[in-house]
């Protein structure tokens, strides 16, 4: 029960904040708590709203991934589990291009650390550097707002 309406509260901020002349939606979507739950806990799709330009996923980060930033989505995470040293802000470094408006770099110079942790909520703004620096294991709900 906690999960979905933490989980209300993240669409309506993004809707909200970021999803401007968008009418009243003719469909609602509902994700019952074993599919969220294994969601979060492995990752996985939790919905895909093309027409709010926007997605909502599980996601599971078992250790440190690659440095990414986004030319036309802003993340909203909430943590759900475990811990992690995430950096965002400051100049990725090695960045290539590895699809359409996305970039993945080596390290990040200049950024801001930050300890995430169970309950913890990010907004990270379209064309931010951010990275999973270090983690044993983090478990967050990922919503994708597209500009």
């Amino acid at each position: 029960m906690k999960f979905l309406l933490v989980l209300a509260v993240v669409l309506t901020f993004a809707g909200m904040f970021f999803l401007t002349g968008a009418g009243a939606a003719s469909n609602v979507t509902y994700v019952g708590h074993d599919k969220a739950g294994e969601a979060l806990a492995k990752g996985g799709s939790l919905a895909n709203l093309p027409d709010l330009k926007m997605t909502a996923q599980g996601s599971h980060r078992g250790g440190p991934g690659q440095v990414e930033v986004h030319d036309k989505e802003t993340d909203v995470f909430y943590v759900t589990d475990g811990e992690a040293t995430f950096v965002t802000g400051g100049t990725m470094v090695g960045g290539k291009q590895n699809k359409a408006d996305q970039w993945l770099g080596t390290d990040i110079q200049g950024g801001e650390t930050h300890h995430l942790s169970k309950g913890d909520f990010m907004v990270i703004p379209a064309g931010t550097p951010h990275w999973f620096k270090e983690t044993k294991g983090v478990s967050y709900l990922v919503v994708k707002v597209l500009k």
